[in-house]
């Protein structure tokens, strides 16, 4: 037994398995180019968003990891996973952390551009 605010690890700790995001629909199709500038977008300007770089580095390797890997990561960085998605997660000082989805899987109105090959 345990006081209010204590909490059981395995309901909000890092052992929850990361897993694939659900398929999702960006509002236009996109191209592979755009995705790819959106998501380097994205990770230029994390860390602006508050947390720590070591943090954001982790979450970024770990969201172009296979998904073993990914987990090992989370784990290794300390990260506590709120959505197993990574969509939502914490360091352990408590800062937060907003993954789009964009940056974690492709959409599901991807679009062939003269760059794929």
């Amino acid at each position: 037994m345990g006081c209010v605010s204590s909490r059981d690890k395995g309901a909000a700790g890092s052992t929850k398995r990361v897993r694939k995001p659900k398929p999702w629909r960006h509002t236009e199709a996109i191209t592979r180019t755009q995705l790819n500038r959106m998501r380097e977008e994205f990770w230029d300007t994390a860390p602006h968003y508050g947390g720590t770089r070591e943090i954001w580095d982790a979450l970024r390797a770990a969201a172009e990891a296979e998904l073993s890997m990914a987990q090992t990561i989370i784990d290794s960085a300390g990260v506590i996973v709120q959505n197993p998605d990574l969509t939502l997660c914490y360091d352990e000082r408590g800062a937060r952390y907003d993954l789009p989805k964009y940056v974690l899987s492709e959409p599901t109105n991807l679009i062939r551009d003269n760059n794929d090959s």
